[in-house]
């Protein structure tokens, strides 16, 4: 029996080659041949069997494979991309070696100086809706600051703070006290580069330490630093089919 043909952007999101987003960009920008000539049309019909799908170049193999979540507790210093023009290192060469090969890319943002929870796959439909603004995603980070936030401060934070991009989205801000050296979490539903960093820095605090523990349903529970797990079929399905929270649609601008 002959394979069906699917959609350009969907078999290209599927084969793991990076997320729906860059995808589309890629497609858009005459990046994209099919069978050696450039395609622009999202729905293009493709056969993965039998068509020759090309990136930037780059041949793609569309043929079914296995998908992969892992978690990972990422650890200061370690970069959150696949590859680094000055040979640092990446998220890729902590992975044990039985994963280096399966095309996985993170999922999101996590600065250098930062630790916590990371997701790295090579499912890009669940890579689209975890970043997509769209699907507001909560993201809660646990943070120590050099002080203690006042009142009309903590408040500022929660309605938004003008940063250089923009004006940033309500957020959640909570004291803490049974996790020191954290003295405060932060929940978000952006994904801008160290936007909590530079949100803290605007009312003139330090982030001593960062550390991401959840994304939408996925916690990061007592995973140590460094640490690497599969996510379970019950974990994929619940960011699968997260719905937005309600606060946050109610929030946002």
């Amino acid at each position: 029996m002959n394979t069906p043909s699917v959609p350009l952007l969907k078999a290209l999101t599927e084969s793991g080659v990076g997320s729906r987003r860059r995808i589309a960009d890629a497609i858009k920008n005459g990046r994209v041949e099919v069978n050696g000539k450039p395609v622009e049309n999202f729905r293009h019909p493709v056969n993965p069997e039998t068509d020759r799908v090309s990136v930037n170049g780059k041949q793609v193999n569309l043929k079914p494979r296995h998908t992969v979540y892992l978690i990972i507790n990422k650890p200061v210093g370690i970069l959150t991309t696949t590859s680094d023009e000055r040979g640092r290192r990446t998220v890729l060469d902590i992975l044990p070696e039985k994963y280096r090969h399966l095309r996985l890319y993170p999922v999101g943002r996590l600065d250098k100086d930062s630790t916590g929870l990371l997701l790295l796959t090579n499912d890009g439909e669940l890579t689209y809706r975890l970043t997509h603004p769209k699907f507001e995603h909560e993201k809660e980070y646990l943070i120590h600051i050099d002080g203690r936030l006042k009142p009309d401060e903590k408040t500022k934070l929660e309605k938004g703070v003008e940063l250089e991009d923009g004006m940033t989205y309500p957020v959640v801000v909570k004291e803490v006290k049974s996790s020191p050296p954290f003295n405060y979490s932060i929940t978000i539903h952006e994904g801008r580069k160290r936007q909590v960093r530079r949100m803290l820095a605007n009312l003139g605090y330090s982030v001593l330490e960062l550390r991401r523990i959840r994304m939408g349903n996925l916690h990061l529970g007592n995973l140590r630093e460094g640490a690497i797990r599969e996510l379970t079929p019950e974990e994929v399905r619940s960011l699968m089919t997260a719905k937005s929270p309600k606060s946050a649609s109610q929030n946002i601008r």
